[in-house]
């Protein structure tokens, strides 16, 4: 379709930047008013509504997708989120490593880049760490290691997405959707701060969309991709390092749009503060969870956002076992932490 727009000045890649540019201005600005937080919403204070905040986007997410494929603007079908080798080993670890980390850093890689632009300096030290060991795993030094947990799959065929299920995808998407709804409605957030995560939900198709319909070009093709945090902050450090010999892409654009939308929001709400660490091991603490971040987030195949909202919404078994994963991570580690101890850590949410 992109051809057809007549911009003859700016390349498909090109116009990908921009136009996550904008998809991450508006997300910057909604997650900072609504706190969109996976991370708060399974152990912070107030997960309850901050749970409410998360199935809202969720379930906008999933109906806005779904709608999208049955139109015929977009398709999962050679995707990776839908490939039909399941690495088990690999998301499980990858789920459980990155949910416990989020725990350590108290923030969701979403979270800590929303804060890190209001002056939060233990989410942008955390997100350095967390971009340079997502790199490493993706290219760099653990290359080995995630060969070795990506190997054993498990053959899905054309069963990797709850679509091939009975019932087929409206049912799954209602079925969630509903459930996600419900569960929201009786959170205790307010409506106000409900239609922010709807909004926020919406992006995801918007993004799919853009990518994978608008911005489509025969010729200079792009990848079909929305809202994710571990591979754009992989490639914007890259790009940061080496932006002379390689062109910024879609994830150095989403990461600037979602920086700059959450300084402006939280610079109109008089919510700009500097924070930082106040001892030796609480900087240890969030460092090494920038590192089970950094790991998990590659092996899982995403991060609470990229695999957890985006992904299911495409009703990716993949995604959907990631997800859990990481609950089941950052649920494990909380109870082992005990009260006691995490009521002593200073809060990046």
């Amino acid at each position: 379709m992109y051809a057809s727009l007549g911009f003859d000045s700016l390349t498909a890649p090109q116009a990908a930047v921009f136009f996550a540019l904008l998809l991450g201005l508006l997300f910057g600005a909604l997650a900072e008013r609504t706190g969109f937080c996976l991370r708060r919403a399974l152990v912070g204070a107030d997960r309850r509504a901050a749970g409410g905040v998360w199935l809202t986007a969720l379930a906008v997410a999933l109906l806005g997708t779904q709608s999208a494929i049955a139109a015929g603007w977009i398709a999962f079908d050679t995707h990776r989120l839908h490939a039909p080798d399941l690495p088990v080993l690999a998301i499980v670890i990858g789920g459980l490593l990155f949910g416990a980390g989020m725990v350590l850093t108290r923030g969701c890689v979403s979270r800590l880049t929303v804060l890190s632009a209001t002056g939060n300096l233990r989410a942008l030290m955390v997100l350095l760490v967390f971009a340079v060991t997502a790199h490493a795993t993706m290219k760099g030094v653990l290359v080995p290691l995630r060969s070795v947990l990506s190997g054993p799959t498990l053959p899905l065929g054309e069963m990797s997405s709850l679509a091939a299920l009975p019932g087929g995808a409206a049912a799954w998407t209602a079925l969630l959707a509903i459930a996600a709804l419900a569960v929201a409605a009786r959170s205790g957030a307010r409506p106000i701060t409900l239609l922010g995560a709807a909004l926020l939900g919406a992006l995801v198709p918007l993004g799919w969309v853009g990518t994978g319909w608008i911005l489509y070009d025969d010729f200079d093709p792009i990848a079909l991709q929305s809202l994710s945090f571990t591979l754009p902050w992989s490639d914007t450090l890259f790009w940061t390092l080496a932006s002379s010999a390689i062109p910024a892409g879609f994830g150095v654009g989403l990461i600037g749009g979602v920086l700059a939308g959450s300084f402006l929001s939280a610079a109109a709400g008089g919510r700009l503060a500097w924070q930082s660490f106040t001892a030796p091991r609480e900087t240890g603490r969030y460092m090494a969870g920038a590192v089970l971040m950094g790991t998990g987030g590659v092996l899982a195949g995403g991060c609470t956002v990229g695999a957890g909202l985006s992904g299911v919404a495409s009703l990716s078994l993949a995604a959907l076992l990631a997800l859990i994963a990481m609950a089941a991570g950052a649920l494990a580690l909380q109870a082992v932490l005990g009260r006691r101890t995490t009521a002593a850590l200073q809060p990046a949410e």
